[in-house]
């Protein structure tokens, strides 16, 4: 009997879940927790975190999981290796699910940095305003460049006070449209982006809105991550399943 643990939050998860419903498998869709009302899924859902790799290992074996499709946030890479160590520990199949990374288009104004940290030394010395695209963690580093105006673009409004001197909040939730995005940083005067290299369709009306207006942006490159079997769509999930299901039933 095939039984799958679905390590959510991404667009790419939410089209994971419809096709795992609507094929009838039996599935759990996982949040980590972060975003105050997550969306609806056609699976039942837990919430929260698992206790580490360990933690995770055993609810795989106390829930009889017999397969796990990491389809969490590029960027989510403790969850991810916490998978891949559990997967390991009990002897499970993963897949990630996995959405490409932007590229450079012409006309693009690309700086790649490697972290948060970097990023926050490659913005300017002089005041500038920034759109600070890259969710509600990590906005204390950039607190170490209090000169800067900050507009930040969050799912949830903020649970408290802001790390940043001089900072503005959007509360909206995506996909965002390009025309949009151009309408939001020439109204607020932006001229520095600094976003992480997600990728896929939702987020990246941001980056032609930029080009459009001829911005600079900084892109955090995704962490690395040990060697795992990754696929892009869902649809190629779904054939690994039914492809390590089958080769299950064999004995293979």
């Amino acid at each position: 009997m095939t039984r799958i643990l679905l390590l959510g939050g991404t667009t790419e998860a939410s089209r994971m879940a419809r096709l795992l419903a609507g094929a009838g498998l039996d599935a759990v869709f996982s949040y980590a927790g972060r975003t105050a009302a997550p969306a609806a899924q056609p699976l039942p859902s837990r919430v929260g975190g698992f206790g580490g790799a360990e933690g995770l290992a055993d609810w795989l074996r106390g829930q009889a999981i017999t397969h796990v499709i990491d389809a969490t946030h590029p960027f989510a890479a403790r969850i991810s290796r916490n998978a891949l160590d559990a997967c390991a520990a009990t002897g499970l199949p993963l897949l990630a699910l996995e959405r490409r990374p932007w590229t450079a288009a012409p006309g693009d104004g690309w700086v790649h940095v490697a972290d948060i940290a970097a990023a926050v030394a490659a913005l300017p010395e002089a005041p500038a305003r920034v759109f600070l695209a890259i969710g509600r963690q990590n906005l204390d580093a950039f607190a170490a460049r209090p000169q800067h105006h900050y507009l930040l673009r969050l799912v949830d409004p903020p649970d408290g006070p802001l790390p940043l001197a001089d900072a503005e909040t959007v509360i909206a939730r995506g996909p965002f449209a390009a025309d949009g995005d151009e309408a939001l940083l020439r109204g607020r005067r932006i001229t520095h982006l600094v976003a992480k290299n997600a990728g896929g369709e939702g987020a990246a009306a941001k980056l032609v809105a930029a080009r459009r207006l001829g911005l600079p942006v900084i892109l955090i490159d995704r962490p690395a991550l040990p060697a795992r079997r990754t696929v892009a769509e869902p649809e190629a999930a779904m054939a690994w399943l039914h492809q390590t299901a089958s080769s299950a039933l064999r004995g293979e």
